[in-house]
């Protein structure tokens, strides 16, 4: 039987998901994808661990942490973590003021507005000048059939 080689990369990733999974399922999912890698190489899942702690800089050092014990917290905290403070109340003088800013707001623009003069559009003068003529028109048409009010 030619001997195979023991591909590391990707034996060290399935032992690092067999070490430091979240879960226990995805302990158990390193375990068995480490084993598949072993056994395609040709050895046991414990050959395989040997022969790659054997390559590790690290390998006199402990074992891995027990999981079955809770993880301490993280010691980084997030903004979205941190609880926000409580928001000041807005006094009757705040809302006054907004208030008087808001009017002030509005009275500049109105008065820019009126400033700004405002451009006729020749085609729609002709348009409505036609339809105040045909309405006119019609006015005094609707006039002269009308039968004559009798007096009060």
């Amino acid at each position: 039987m030619a001997a195979r080689i023991l591909d590391r990369d990707r034996f060290a990733k399935c032992r690092a998901l067999m070490e430091r999974g979240a879960t226990p399922g995805e302990r158990a999912a390193g375990r068995a994808a480490a084993t598949r890698v072993a056994a395609a190489a040709g050895l046991s899942l414990a050959d395989a661990l040997v022969l790659a702690d054997a390559g590790r800089p690290d390998a006199g050092r402990a074992p891995a942490p027990d999981h079955d014990r809770p993880r301490r917290p993280a010691e980084r905290t997030y903004a979205w973590a941190t609880p926000r403070p409580a928001p000041e109340p807005v006094t009757v003088e705040e809302l006054q003021r907004q208030k008087a800013a808001d009017e002030a707001r509005r009275k500049k623009a109105t008065a820019r507005a009126r400033r700004r003069p405002q451009a006729a559009d020749p085609d729609w003068e002709h348009w409505s000048g036609e339809v105040r003529e045909a309405q006119a028109a019609r006015d005094r048409d609707w006039a002269q059939r009308r039968p004559p009010r009798a007096a009060d």
